[in-house]
């Protein structure tokens, strides 16, 4: 069996699988709060004990750059270690990947059913391919064909700086300038850039998630936008959806991703 986990700055996914007819099936899962663990070695520990299972493999997807088995977490105070994990949990080896390395490889065995298409080309199948993720943080991945089959490469690029494409853009840039000591991908086209978003367009409007220190100012500009309640956060939303689609397309053009551009994060990946 084995153990895997899916490790971002909100929630750490964890889950248990069994090789059953040639493929994995999952048979526990859990959903933990990241910020509410001292570490990835904690969570894990009591996955595997109150599922009842001894895995005999582990593997887990944590944003940040691998370093010889071991990850600076992106957006949580952790030091994630291969080694130490393995001790902890009994294993002989635990393999940790940069978690859009990991999407990218998923990416390889989804299903036509996992699959919503936001716009139909016509792909390439030895081509390279593209991800894009936004969550806590902004995750990019490539996938290229070596020349037997597609090898997933992580990359930094939510890191990268933001390009605006029009003069309300740049205005944002100005606006976030002030506070930023730099002004990345990641500080707009992810969770937390719904509300720095919606501060750039109105200041003085403020929803009580906003003051609570928490990351659910994302899922309250986005739920009052699709119920109408809010101008801001429907003209928030729309230039956020906006960036976000300039920038799957900068990543088109860098990686030229004639095998199509995967759209990850959530409860499914769309192309």
């Amino acid at each position: 069996m084995i153990l895997a986990g899916d490790i971002g700055g909100t929630k750490s996914n964890m889950g248990i699988f069994d090789e059953q007819g040639g493929k994995l099936v999952r048979v526990a899962q859990k959903r933990y709060p990241s910020a509410g663990h001292p570490g990835l070695e904690d969570i894990a520990e009591d996955f595997v004990r109150t599922s009842g299972l001894k895995p005999t493999a582990a593997a887990f997807g944590v944003a940040g750059p691998v370093l010889n088995n071991k990850i600076q977490a992106a957006n949580l105070p952790w030091t994630v270690d291969g080694q130490v994990l393995a001790k902890r949990l009994g294993l002989e080896r635990v393999t940790l990947l940069n978690d859009l390395e990991a999407t990218c490889y998923g990416v390889g065995v989804m299903q036509p059913n996992d699959l919503e298409t936001l716009y139909a080309g016509t792909p390439l199948a030895q081509a390279t391919r593209a991800v894009i993720s936004a969550g806590t943080g902004m995750g990019q991945g490539i996938i290229f064909w070596d020349g037997k089959c597609h090898v997933p490469i992580p990359t930094e690029g939510g890191h990268a700086d933001f390009a605006p494409q029009t003069s309300q853009q740049a205005d944002l840039w100005k606006f976030l300038k002030t506070t930023q000591e730099f002004v990345s991908v990641e500080i707009i086209l992810s969770g937390r850039g719904f509300q720095h978003v919606h501060e750039f367009l109105d200041p003085k409007m403020r929803h009580p998630s906003f003051d609570e220190n928490t990351d659910e100012a994302a899922a309250e500009i986005t739920g009052n936008a699709l119920a109408g309640k809010c101008p801001v956060c429907e003209a928030a939303v729309e230039l956020w959806v906006d960036m976000y689609g300039s920038e799957a397309g900068n990543l088109a053009v860098r990686s030229v991703a004639r095998g199509g551009v995967y759209v990850a994060g959530g409860k499914f990946c769309r192309k």
